[in-house]
């Protein structure tokens, strides 16, 4: 079970109790406030340092000092959403202080505890073992960072896939299902297998860093050291780059003009707000990038045999123009297509905020293995 850190007070007399998640991204860290009815109270967010994917050697101790200074900001922000005084005491600006509860109303609940959400392997006590997208922090005892930056407030820290997956089977897309597949498609790739409802964590806390899985030894470097990893071609940086490639290659005019004209320039975004505007170019690179994605699911499936596949993180924002070619290429590609039950690919139900409810569960229930 992740290492608990501190001790928080209890909840005010008559407010519902409240704990907070923050998700670790690769370009924000988002944090929000729980209820006790699973609402989201309070919602906060700040870029990730940007020298946090990958800094110097030697200043890698310093990148994960400041990833966990942006995580005691956030935490800051939310309980000033909330109207309450700061973890350590201060007010997190020189606005007047929020205003209290009117006459008759509960006074805001302190929250119990904060659960974090991070990427990459990390071990059951809460150090980040390696984190290919997060390398500042690679190494680093993540729970007590934290723990340092947060006051009396309790942590937990999590995988975020992990955390994802969490929230989706409790109040999203995951909740019919005792065998699901959860993956997450952002700067990279994450994933957590969902098994009798629980999340499967592996041995060492390890599981589900599927992004990582070769697909093409002799494809791209990937930051964690090898070449060819499926997050190279599936993920928001694989779209970018099957975009400059196309771009380099005198397609894609619409994707380089919104880029601003040079195709060193383009990335993911440019080529979804295209592709969401009809641009011929731009459909057809969604299209290779959907096979990427379904090429990955249809290896996992053959290990895992899910019931069905929530594909979640910021790139399936796209919608249709994403999922409709990932699900025709996983239709071919999955061992056994014609003979095996259907299999499911939906959109994860909470979108961005999964990994970040996901990691206020955790903290609730003191961890989710």
């Amino acid at each position: 079970m992740p290492r608990p850190a501190g001790q928080a007070e209890g909840a005010s007399a008559g407010a519902s109790p409240l704990h907070l998640g923050i998700d670790i991204g690769g370009t924000k860290v988002l944090g929000v406030a729980l209820d006790a009815a699973d609402a989201v109270v309070a919602e906060a967010r700040v870029p990730t340092p940007h020298d946090a994917a990958d800094p110097p050697a030697s200043a890698r101790g310093k990148a994960a000092g400041e990833v966990a200074d942006t995580v005691g900001e956030v935490v800051r922000r939310l309980y000033e959403s909330l109207g309450l005084p700061a973890p350590d005491g201060r007010r997190t600006s020189t606005r007047d202080p929020a205003p209290g509860p009117t006459p008759g109303q509960a006074a805001p609940s302190l929250p119990l505890g904060v659960g974090v959400g991070v990427p990459g392997m990390l071990d059951r006590q809460g150090v980040l073992r390696f984190a290919p997208n997060l390398q500042g922090a690679s190494g680093a005892d993540v729970a007590g960072l934290v723990a340092e930056r947060v006051g009396d407030l309790p942590v937990v820290v999590e995988n975020d896939a992990n955390c994802a997956a969490a929230a989706e089977h409790r109040m999203g897309a995951a909740a019919e299902g005792d065998n699901v597949l959860v993956i997450t498609l952002g700067t990279g790739i994450g994933g957590s297998l969902l098994s009798g409802g629980r999340v499967l964590v592996g041995a060492a806390g390890f599981a589900g860093e599927v992004g990582h899985m070769i697909v093409d030894r002799d494809g791209p470097p990937c930051a964690c050291g090898r070449r060819g990893c499926w997050e190279r071609y599936a993920s928001g940086g694989g779209l970018g780059r099957l975009a400059r490639e196309a771009a380099y290659a005198g397609q894609l005019h619409e994707v380089v003009a919104l880029a601003g004209g040079e195709p060193d320039d383009v990335r993911g975004e440019h080529v979804t707000r295209a592709a969401l505007l009809g641009d011929e170019g731009a459909l057809g690179v969604m299209e290779e990038l959907g096979w990427w994605v379904a090429l990955g699911l249809a290896n996992l499936t053959a290990v895992l045999d899910p019931s069905r596949i929530v594909l979640g993180g910021g790139l399936v924002e796209a919608g249709e123009v994403l999922l409709s070619p990932t699900r025709r290429a996983f239709a071919e590609l999955v061992e056994g297509g014609g003979v095996r039950p259907a299999i499911e690919i939906v959109p994860a139900a909470l979108g961005e905020r999964a990994g970040a409810v996901g990691a206020a569960l955790a903290s609730r229930t003191g961890g989710l293995a």
